[in-house]
């Protein structure tokens, strides 16, 4: 007799390491190892940016953190200290300067900066205004060199007491030479300047971007009514680009208190401090003096200062706004 033809079994994938069911016995989710399994070169694929993550990022904050309670000179083991270095930033008055430093740069040239900036989105945004790439691209250039150190040298030799370009011309109109790398308050206006020169093209940019995002409805609709063009501005214009400028404004805020490269080339921290920014004072803790732990300790009290003020900020507005929409 003819013998009976089997169909061939279907091959089937093997079953992949501890492939058990999502729901064990009594309800109880396990670990979904079949569903890993299932998009494990997906996992594979993703793995190297969070393996980069976890070493550039997680590692550092958590053996910075560490060593806030340690007292580390670089060299030999690291010693527990406690809680000594922030009891020691408590009374440390350089630094408590230098986040009153931090904050009177950021008076000097935060609100000219962010009213220029504005003052220029409206001109560039206007239809009247040709070659507006041409003059973005003009303004926003100096944003791309402030952080380098020639932007920095360059403005040290422009602002030189005695052979700068900026006192020779205030002599040529008669006025006396001005110390703008040796005085206090006028080293704090040098610092201000080269980051409004640096940072006034960004800044014009986020609001461009806002004003450009406001339907034209509105201001179409204004003009009908018989509203000028100032009118439109402040009635219209400034209260739906208020969290454009707020958002400007916390950048600038976080910016000034992390400033380095400019006051560290134009004027090293001096005179007397003057110029000394948190982020400078840590560095010098750490590279000059070798107080690891205390510079660890010291970047957390400042990230804390930075979050808090930056926090504060938010619920000011927020509060505001929740204020004006209850009176409409």
């Amino acid at each position: 007799m003819r013998g009976t033809l089997t169909s061939p079994q279907p091959l089937h994938e093997p079953t992949p390491p501890a492939a058990v069911s999502d729901t064990a016995a009594g309800g109880l989710v396990r670990f979904p190892a079949r569903r890993l399994w299932r998009h494990r070169y997906a996992y594979l694929f993703v793995a190297p940016f969070f393996i980069l993550f976890a070493i550039f990022f997680l590692y550092p904050i958590g053996f910075s953190f560490w060593l806030s309670f340690r007292d580390w000179s670089l060299v030999g083991p690291a010693r527990n200290i406690g809680l000594q270095n922030y009891r020691d930033l408590l009374h440390d008055q350089i630094f408590w300067q230098s986040m009153t430093n931090a904050g009177l740069l950021f008076l000097i040239y935060v609100p000219a900066m962010t009213f220029l900036a504005l003052v220029l989105a409206v001109l560039l945004n206007s239809r009247y205004v040709r070659l507006q790439g041409v003059f973005r691209t003009i303004i926003f250039l100096p944003y791309v060199m402030s952080g380098t150190v020639a932007a920095a040298f360059t403005f040290q030799l422009l602002l030189d007491q005695n052979a700068g370009y900026a006192n020779r011309l205030l002599h040529f109109i008669g006025v006396s030479p001005v110390p703008w790398l040796t005085d206090i308050w006028w080293s704090r206006v040098s610092v201000g300047l080269l980051v409004l020169w640096g940072w006034l093209g960004y800044n014009m940019l986020i609001m461009l971007a806002g004003l450009q995002a406001i339907p034209p409805e509105l201001s179409e609709a204004a003009r009908v009514d018989g509203a000028g063009p100032i009118r439109i501005f402040f009635k219209i214009t400034i209260p739906l680009l208020r969290p454009v400028i707020v958002f400007a404004v916390t950048l600038s805020i976080i910016g000034t208190f992390s400033l380095f490269t400019e006051p560290f080339i134009l004027t090293s921290g001096g005179p007397a401090n003057a110029t000394t920014t948190p982020v400078l004072q840590i560095w010098s803790n750490t590279f000059a003096y070798l107080r690891v732990g205390y510079s660890a300790a010291m970047s957390y009290v400042f990230f804390a200062i930075i979050v808090l003020i930056a926090v504060t900020q938010y619920f000011l507005v927020s509060r505001r706004d929740t204020y004006y929409e209850r009176r409409r």
